[in-house]
This record gives structure tokens, C-alpha cells and sequence, in this order.
């Protein structure tokens, strides 16, 4: 049976999921990032397989996806993080159409189409205070764990908005909430309150559209999304078993499973990783995700080839220097 991986290098956490072709979840994992990126993938892939009951060599593919995604050296493909979120929301609920994942270091609206394309996409990473960052940040101040967020939100009868847009003034905010009195838990619920309303306004701005699902570290906090549908009006769907949280990683290996179905089916082989290709490789190589890019095709849509997939297949491209003419 097949087994395909999916690997999201997050700017705060790097997830992992496995697939067999029968679509079903076989295992997953979960840890925080840091700043060694291609260890941190090594690190939730070994996760992975002692939480399946696999081995390496029962993994047909690996698709990496999210900010980290090329220094993943055992990755047959690279996706960008809105199409991986795009294909696992709609398959997941075929009737999404607008998306909203909250992450630790940005917030991205996305529209989709019934086929799971990405017709929209608006990001915020400019503040901290529009970020879940800010939210764990609050936590901390407030002698919280990230998993007492929601419970202890839930029990606020008065929450206190967070007026700044700014992460440092919003800290000094919350200090003086405390000062005067104001309970920790209203404090804290008025931080996902105000995270809820900026996060809505980016939602407006690529159209609203029914059919809304939330994904990120976000939809295991029970208080966030009640948040956003006060602030919305409307429900988000949020996926089961923590998957919410796995999006991107889940739309990763099923975009590598519906590929590697297709090149069985075409009787072609799988191709090598990208670190077997850089082992081949006869000079160093400029990767093509490189705005230097030595390459005639460097403003080529990614995929172009592949416009039903979405997928970005690992290619290396030589650089060819040519001499310099002079003239008198």
C-alpha cells in the first residue's frame, strides 16, 4: 500500500502527516520549528514514522510545503502553503470557499474556487499583534501554557479589547489592564477578540464568501473560534482530530498521493529526492525558488506543466556564465 508524507516547515511549528492510498490518516506529529529548519524536519519525519508504525522505506513520497519547504532534503516536491491549504479545505468540505489560517508569525486570507484553486489570497505579517505570536506572548505575561489559552478565554464574562496594532504597545496595554484591575482571563479573550476582528477585515478584503473554514494552531483554541464567528456572524468548519492544525501538511500529502498515482498509472518511475539530485549533481546548482536564478524561464508560473496538481516538482538549474564582450 502506499504511504505519502507531508511535511509543513512553520514559522513556529513544523508538522507532519502520512497517507495511505486509501486517503486515510495513518499518523501524525507535531513540534516546535526553531531555527535549524532542515533538522526540524527530520526531527517530526522521525516523529512521524514511530507514530504510524512505519518505516522509511514504507514512504513512497514526501511533499514539503510552508516557509521551511526547501530544506527539506528528503522531499520529491515542494508546494507553496496557499495551494496545500486550498486542496485540503476543499476536500475536507467541498463547499469552502473562503479560508482563514491564523499562524505564529501571519495571518492568510484565501479564496478558493469549487476545484480547490486559489482565486485570492491577502497576507498580514507585518505586526506581531496580528499574529497567534501575540497570542502566546499575552499567555506567557499572564503565567498561561498555550493550551490554557482557550479553557481560561472561555471563562471571561467582560472581555477587554486590545486596542493597538502594534505588539509592544499592545504589551504595555495589557499591563495597564492589569494595573486597574481588569481579570486576566477578560484580558486575555479581549486579545482574541481584537485578533478575530483584524483577522476578519483581511478575510474582507479578498471577499467574503460562504463556506468558511478556519485552519491553523488557532482551531484548537475553543475561544478563538468563538471569536471569529461573533465577529464574522457566521460558523467556521474546523477539522477533527486536530487536523486543523495539520492543513497545510494534509493538503501537502494529498497533492503528493493524487501525484504519485498519476505517474504509477502513466507506468513512470518516482523521482529522486532533492538531496539524491544534488548528490548527482555535477556543479553546485542554483535552486529555482532563488530570485537569482540563472534561467531564461525564471518568471515562469511554477507548475505550469502541472496546472491540475499545483505542484512545484524539485528541479536544479545550471548556471552557464558566458563570456563578457569588450568593445573598443
Amino acid at each position: 500500500m502506499l504511504n505519502v508524507v507531508g511535511i509543513d516547515i512553520g514559522s513556529t511549528y513544523t508538522k507532519a502527516i502520512a497517507l495511505n492510498s486509501k486517503r486515510e490518516v495513518v499518523g501524525t506529529a507535531v513540534r516546535r520549528t526553531g531555527f535549524k529548519l532542515a533538522v526540524a524536519a527530520e526531527s517530526v519525519f522521525e516523529d512521524l514514522l514511530k507514530n504510524s508504525g512505519l518505516a522509511r522505506e514504507d514512504v513512497s513520497y514526501v511533499a514539503a510545503t510552508g516557509y521551511g519547504r526547501y530544506t527539506v532534503p528528503f522531499r520529491h516536491a515542494q508546494i507553496t502553503e496557499l495551494t496545500a491549504h486550498a486542496q485540503a479545505a476543499v476536500h475536507l468540505f467541498p463547499d469552502t470557499r473562503t479560508i482563514l489560517d491564523i499562524g505564529g508569525q501571519d495571518i492568510k486570507a484565501i479564496r478558493v474556487d469549487g476545484e480547490g484553486r486559489v482565486t485570492a489570497f491577502r497576507l498580514n505579517d507585518k505586526c506581531a499583534a496580528g499574529t497567534g505570536a501575540f497570542l502566546e506572548k499575552t499567555a506567557r505575561y499572564l503565567g498561561l501554557t498555550t493550551e490554557d489559552i482557550g479553557p481560561y478565554a472561555m471563562r471571561s464574562t467582560a472581555p477587554k479589547p486590545i486596542s493597538s496594532v502594534c505588539a509592544v504597545f499592545a504589551e504595555s496595554e495589557v499591563i495597564n489592564h492589569l494595573s486597574n484591575g481588569i481579570p486576566a482571563e477578560d484580558i486575555m479573550m479581549g486579545a482574541m477578540v481584537s485578533l478575530g476582528g483584524r483577522a476578519i477585515q483581511l478575510m474582507r478584503r479578498v471577499g467574503l464568501q460562504s463556506g468558511y473554514m478556519l485552519t491553523g494552531g488557532m482551531t484548537r483554541n475553543e475561544a478563538m473560534v468563538k471569536a471569529l464567528e461573533e465577529s464574522l456572524g457566521e460558523t467556521f468548519h474546523v477539522a477533527p482530530n486536530g487536523l486543523g492544525q495539520l492543513n497545510g501538511a494534509y493538503g501537502a500529502a494529498f497533492m503528493g498521493l493524487r501525484r504519485v498515482e498519476k505517474l504509477l498509472a502513466e507506468g513512470k518511475p518516482i523521482p529522486p529526492t532533492a538531496g539524491q539530485q544534488d548528490e548527482g549533481a555535477p556543479e553546485p546548482t542554483v535552486r529555482r525558488w532563488s530570485a537569482m536564478a540563472a534561467t531564461r524561464k525564471r518568471f515562469e508560473p511554477c507548475g505550469s506543466d502541472n496546472a491540475e496538481s499545483g505542484e512545484c516538482p524539485v528541479v536544479s538549474i545550471k548556471v552557464v556564465k558566458k563570456p563578457v564582450e569588450v568593445h573598443a
